[in-house]
């Protein structure tokens, strides 16, 4: 599957050893938004990727992707400790410059 650059290291860094964040990846003030919550900023994306791997354990493998409305939408299976594990979610990347502006994760 080919995935734009900034979105493979994204998915990349949840499969490293050690949980680095993938902040290189975003904008500096770029917007995530994930189980209701907002993270703006690489500071505080990071704090929300580490906070997430030690509460979820989680891994995702994206098994479809595509353009939609300016979007890159990636589908994934996401395993970890979670109810309702593994979990089929979607991740909608808007890529700006080469870089993670925004991203969307939801059902």
């Amino acid at each position: 599957m080919k995935l734009p650059v900034p979105v493979k290291i994204y998915f990349d860094a949840d499969k490293a050893v050690g949980d680095a964040a993938p902040i290189g990846a975003f904008a500096p003030g770029a917007v995530v938004k994930d189980e209701g919550n907002t993270h703006v900023g690489r500071d505080a994306i990071e704090a929300w990727w580490r906070a997430a791997k030690t509460q979820y354990r989680h891994t995702t493998e994206p098994c479809a992707v595509q353009e939609e409305r300016g979007l890159t939408v990636v589908r994934a299976k996401v395993t970890g400790r979670f109810p309702g594990s593994p979990a089929l979610l979607t991740f909608a990347f808007q890529l700006e410059d080469g870089r993670i502006a925004e991203l969307e994760i939801g059902a």
